[in-house]
């Protein structure tokens, strides 16, 4: 008698690609399905003077957590709020100038209770993220944002999976927004973050540039004698050549070399090289480093429209601010 063929195992990349497809599946019904609230929602938020306070228990409330983020880091002032220690006290921290959103697939969660009240006893506007329209955090809320009844992408069915990304991209979606209606731009941004990667992303060149003093400038009629003391004294390996505050012409050392013979008995003028490549001031730094990075260069001056020298931008300051 022949046994009967055991079934293969899916590997570990084909069980990761049906995750992936459920829950693409039903991020695509959300788009369908967008909750008819949420304009409402993104209205009622926008014009709250106090915070946005967001919270969940287990799973909803790490994603609690990431919504109140990226509310916060994108010009809504939000935090997170444990259910738990609200009920021992944090329940101080939502006041009647706030909003509350509380996470709940199931709508049923018993450590939202207190939080729930608390909306209820000072009139805190509520808003319920959940997957049961008809639950009992649903009945209590002032709006209801309702996700699509779409099944958990983990082997049982049950580990919040599907509905924890729901729940994050629904968050995301509002955080969006709300930032672009208030109209929140780079110069926010960068506010917000000024540390670290994005920091340094977003910085402009007038905030990291050299200027009055420390600019190794010369006229056109300087002798190279005079042009390569400055070049030295000031370290950037280059210097502006300036005709009536205006910039004329960069001589870098490439400038020096191909000009070996006979340079001292020559001028500044003679010698630089006629429009450069630039930079305004207002450019980002990383917009810098791609010229620098392209033309093989190290240092950009910064000028403005009617080519007025205002700064220099070295390599070295993209690299100390951590944007190269």
């Amino acid at each position: 008698m022949t046994a009967p063929d055991t079934p293969r195992q899916p590997s570990a990349s084909e069980i990761a690609r049906e995750v992936l497809a459920t829950e693409q599946a039903a991020l695509a019904r959300l788009i369908d399905e967008l909750p008819a609230s949420f304009d409402a929602v993104a209205s009622l938020l926008i014009g709250v003077p106090g915070r946005i306070v967001v919270s969940g228990i287990g799973k909803s409330g790490h994603v609690a957590g990431k919504i109140a983020a990226t509310l916060a880091s994108t010009g809504t002032p939000a935090q997170s709020v444990h259910p738990a220690e609200a009920s021992h006290g944090d329940l101080g921290m939502i006041t009647r100038s706030d909003a509350v959103i509380l996470i709940s697939n199931s709508g049923e969660t018993r450590e939202l209770a207190d939080m729930i009240a608390h909306t209820k006893r000072f009139g805190i506007p509520l808003i319920a993220i959940t997957r049961k329209p008809e639950s009992s955090l649903a009945r209590a809320a002032t709006h209801v944002l309702t996700l699509p009844d779409a099944p958990e992408a983990c082997a049982i069915g049950m580990a919040p999976t599907t509905s924890t990304t729901l729940t994050m991209a629904l968050g995301d979606a509002l955080a969006v927004a709300l930032m672009r209606q208030r109209g929140f731009d780079r110069a926010d941004f960068l506010a917000f973050h000024p540390g670290g990667t994005l920091g340094a992303q977003l910085l402009q060149v007038s905030a990291v540039m050299h200027t009055g003093d420390e600019l190794p400038v010369v006229a056109p009629e300087t002798p190279m004698g005079e042009t390569l003391v400055v070049m030295s004294q000031k370290g950037f390996g280059v210097a502006a050549v300036l005709a009536e505050g205006r910039l004329a012409g960069v001589i870098t050392d490439g400038d020096l070399r191909r000009n070996l013979d006979g340079l001292m008995d020559r001028r500044a003028g003679e010698v630089a090289t006629r429009s450069p490549r630039t930079i305004r001031p207002d450019a980002l730094v990383t917009e810098a480093i791609g010229i620098m990075n392209e033309n093989k260069i190290s240092a950009l001056f910064a000028v403005d429209d009617a080519g007025e020298l205002l700064g220099l931008i070295h390599i070295h300051d993209a690299l100390r601010v951590g944007a190269a």
